[in-house]
């Protein structure tokens, strides 16, 4: 059916009125300005930060590298790895170096996805500045012989903090207590144990030979 030139000036107009009071709303709203940094900065529920990553459930498989649109992840391990499904943990080869350049990184989310033992998660941090750019990549394997899951900014690394910042540090340094001593674990080779299948029940022993 053929529409007549005024339907769609009509419909123009209207999708501009629609918009336009959207705009308005805004426009005559209160402005509220966050008093960062003596306040903490607001962020989303789904906002992407700075990763962090436990190292002993990941299994090598580079399914985040290959999913990254920019190739800015960097994975290198002695040997193959494989997940305990008992326990969740992960052995095998050492994790020789899990590193992300965060100069190319574009916080898309998209490496976290993909990840079969769910070991990648975007953080909670908003800000990473250092002085150069070596400092922009950051190695996720030296940070788990810190017994830490994510980067600390340099501005956390201060004497004064204001009282958000030192809450949000305690908890990024605690976060993998429970933890530590399997993350520097997978710094290391662990041998994966083979299991012997259990025979089946009911089964009659065999009579020794010449009995």
């Amino acid at each position: 059916m053929r529409r007549s030139p005024v339907h769609g000036v009509y419909e123009t107009l209207r999708t501009i009125l629609i918009g336009m009071r959207i705009t308005l709303k805004y426009c005559f709203a209160r402005t509220v300005t966050v008093q960062y940094p003596d306040m903490p900065p607001t962020t989303q529920p789904q906002f992407r930060g700075f990763h962090w990553y436990e190292i002993e459930k990941c299994s090598a498989c580079k399914a985040c590298a290959r999913a990254c649109p920019i190739d800015c992840i960097y994975i290198e391990n002695s040997g193959p790895r494989k997940i305990d499904k008992e326990t969740g943990r992960v052995r095998g080869g050492a994790m020789i170096r899990y590193a992300i350049d965060y100069s190319k990184c574009m916080f898309c989310g998209l490496c976290c996805d993909p990840c079969p033992t769910e070991c990648l998660h975007m953080g909670d941090i908003h800000d990473h500045s250092g002085y150069d750019r070596p400092s922009t990549i950051v190695e996720f394997t030296t940070l788990a012989q810190q017994g830490l899951r994510t980067p600390m900014p340099a501005w956390l690394l201060k004497n004064s903090l204001p009282d958000w910042a030192r809450r949000l540090k305690e908890k990024w340094t605690n976060q993998p207590e429970p933890a530590r001593e399997e993350m520097r674990k997978a710094l290391a080779e662990q041998p994966v144990e083979k299991k012997v299948p259990a025979a089946p029940a009911g089964e009659a022993e065999k009579p020794a030979a010449g009995a």
